[in-house]
């Protein structure tokens, strides 16, 4: 059994943390809300006091937080996680950041001797709970080996992307080809329905054709087709339109910093913002379609 802080007990963090507890592990749960709090102690964890108390007694530090300003905040400030934490604990965030942030935090961790990994993970809030997500891990081969195990108890996945940032890189062009296929997806069907054609029919053709994808087989935009697809519970969200623009434009920041060139990213970036701006940043991304149907 290890000692794990656990930092950001969210939508995310509080099951992940969850599942680190019924592996058999001491979770210090640490969040700016009470709520979460709460849920993460009935669940069996317990409270951490503070940030720097729940870092200087573990021997793993998990982080699930919004955005590299708090992860850059989290680990280097005089009182954060890199000047407190015990010597020798292992590092695994698993936020969703910028790629230069991400590598920018491993650098300084290491120059204090600390192994970290960034490790953002796929599969959504089920998965989460279900301990089934997919964990992209950027990190040395002897950091990714040792948090392995600890992965293992909150996800099914876990590839070893590469050096440090390579989990942060991963993640965003993983979700760039979502958000775009999304957007097509969307498009094919709301053309579908102005030409007369069964959204049922189309699925079933393209499903077995040259369209299909993710978005269509498991995510499908409109009702009907996939019974557990956000569409049949009114775009309740697995995974908010907000998320998805936030990775969205995490992708083109990446590809301004190489000096890459993503034509489709940047339009689809453009699409959900337009989207979230209508009131919508809360429902699932999926429900683009009815953005496109001018709803």
């Amino acid at each position: 059994m290890s000692t794990i802080a656990f930092i950001g007990l969210g939508n995310m963090g509080g099951p992940m943390a969850a599942n680190l507890v019924k592996a058999g592990h001491r979770v210090v749960g640490v969040d700016v809300t009470q709520a979460a709090i709460d849920r993460h102690v009935a669940a069996g964890g317990v409270k951490g006091a503070s940030i720097a108390e729940a870092v200087a007694e573990a021997d793993v530090v998990v982080t699930m937080l919004p955005s590299g300003r708090e992860v850059n905040a989290l680990y280097l400030a005089e009182s954060g996680i890199v000047p407190k934490v015990k010597p020798g604990a292992l590092l695994i965030d698993s936020s969703t950041i910028d790629v230069d942030t991400a590598r920018a935090v491993a650098k300084a961790a290491a120059a204090k001797g600390l192994a970290m990994l960034d490790a953002p993970v796929s599969g959504g809030t089920g998965g989460a709970t279900a301990g089934t997500l997919t964990f992209m891990c950027g990190g040395e081969d002897a950091t990714f080996a040792r948090a392995k195990p600890y992965l293992d108890a909150m996800g099914k996945t876990i590839v070893h992307a590469g050096g440090p940032g390579n989990g942060q890189a991963a993640k965003i062009c993983n979700n760039m080809i979502l958000g775009i296929t999304m957007i097509a997806t969307s498009e094919a069907f709301v053309l579908a329905e102005k030409l007369g054609l069964d959204a049922q029919k189309l699925f079933d053709i393209a499903s077995k054709s040259s369209g299909q994808s993710w978005s269509l087989t498991t995510y499908c935009p409109v009702p009907g087709p996939v019974p557990t697809s956000p569409a049949n519970r009114d775009y309740q969200p697995g995974f908010t339109a907000a998320m998805m623009l936030k990775d969205l434009k995490l992708a083109q920041d990446a590809a301004r910093s190489a000096g890459a060139v993503t034509p489709m990213g940047a339009e689809a970036a453009s699409l959900y913002g337009l989207y979230a701006a209508q009131g919508e940043a809360g429902t699932d991304f999926s429900g683009i379609v009815n953005f496109l149907r001018g709803r």
